[in-house]
């Protein structure tokens, strides 16, 4: 059976409600095994108050942790007793661990991963990949990178597009829209990097590249993947996160400003919580860091219960996909693994 690892001390909410959402996410399915990684005692403690089929969840122990405010490069070599680098080495040493997810510091995950499991032969760096909402229902939009390389080369937005689209067909795109995110439509707009990226875009085999496109209309249901660098990815996704927080708050405010606004609520509440669940970030898993030898899944900081849950869900059905040798295969048979 598959084997999910899981950072259980990463993240802000930690362990609690890690290991209440990994727990929720194995009874609702029943195709993986659940391997918990971080201090067993505390882990156990937890696990004595829920209910769950004991057989299905494994128990690494880890007696460190690495936190946010550490140099993540640094924090992975030195303490090689932390939940993430623990997790790291059960991927490496069990065939069955497919997937690992953590909540815990960005920048850890991301050295601890590149380094501990390596890339994908011919990918010069793994890149973050969101899935997104979009207007319509049916739609979904991934973004790379979305904030693991900050400074990118041409040959960089070459593989992320070809690794998102890759992901979307899989998904279930048949043939995947993949846009320059840039600061205009035109085919002129953009940096001196964009200028360099676009012509190499479109002469590429392989992906359906539709031209530049704007931050706005990331959402828009038009595009199924958004090539950037780590750098603009990141700040366009923190602004649509702040965007959606702003909104359902305005929105909440509103309706809590009079009796007859209270009222008016009442009507609307089922239309407001649809919304809600659409843009909420616990409902959609986490980011795939994409290009590397094994899975891996970036969660949310401050992620809870429900959005652990949704990961771990994402993680079963994203080993079910095979990615990762989808990917590898591609990029066998392409030829943007040169230098540009």
């Amino acid at each position: 059976m598959r084997k999910i690892v899981i950072d259980a001390f990463g993240g802000d909410n930690s362990p609690e409600e890690v290991i209440f959402g990994t727990i929720d996410a194995l009874n609702e399915n029943k195709d993986f095994t659940a391997v918990l990684v971080g201090k067993e005692d505390k882990i156990n403690e937890i696990l004595a108050t829920l209910s769950y089929d004991k057989d299905r969840v494994e128990i690494v122990n880890a007696t460190d942790v690495i936190t946010c405010e550490e140099e993540p490069v640094m924090a992975i070599r030195r303490k090689t007793d932390s939940s993430i680098c623990v997790a790291l080495k059960v991927m490496n040493e069990d065939e069955d661990a497919k997937v690992f997810l953590s909540a815990g510091s960005t920048g850890a995950v991301l050295a601890g991963s590149t380094l501990k499991i390596g890339r994908i032969q011919g990918i010069n760096r793994p890149a973050l990949c969101p899935i997104l909402p979009t207007y319509k229902d049916d739609k979904k939009v991934v973004l790379l990178d979305a904030g693991a390389n900050a400074d990118c080369k041409p040959i960089n937005f070459c593989q992320f597009a070809l690794m998102g689209s890759i992901y979307s067909r899989l998904s279930g795109v048949e043939n995947p829209k993949v846009a320059l995110l840039s600061n205009g439509t035109e085919d002129e707009k953009g940096n001196a990097l964009n200028h360099e990226v676009f012509p190499l875009l479109k002469e590429m085999e392989g992906i359906n590249f539709v031209g530049n496109m704007e931050a706005r209309d990331i959402l828009s249901g038009e595009y199924d993947v958004v090539v950037a660098d780590g750098f603009s990815g990141n700040v366009a996704l923190k602004s649509m996160e702040g965007t959606a927080k702003m909104v359902m708050k305005s929105i909440r405010d509103a309706l809590h400003s009079s009796m007859r606004a209270k009222l008016g609520g009442l009507l609307i509440k089922k239309a407001i919580y649809g919304v809600k669940d659409k843009i909420d970030y616990n409902n959609k898993g986490g980011a795939l860091l994409l290009g590397l030898k094994k899975a891996v899944i970036k969660v949310h900081g401050s992620a809870k219960r429900k959005a652990i849950k949704s990961a771990v869900l994402q993680a079963v059905e994203l080993d079910k996909m095979d990615v990762v040798s989808e990917i590898t295969k591609k990029i066998i048979e392409a030829t943007v693994g040169d230098e540009v």
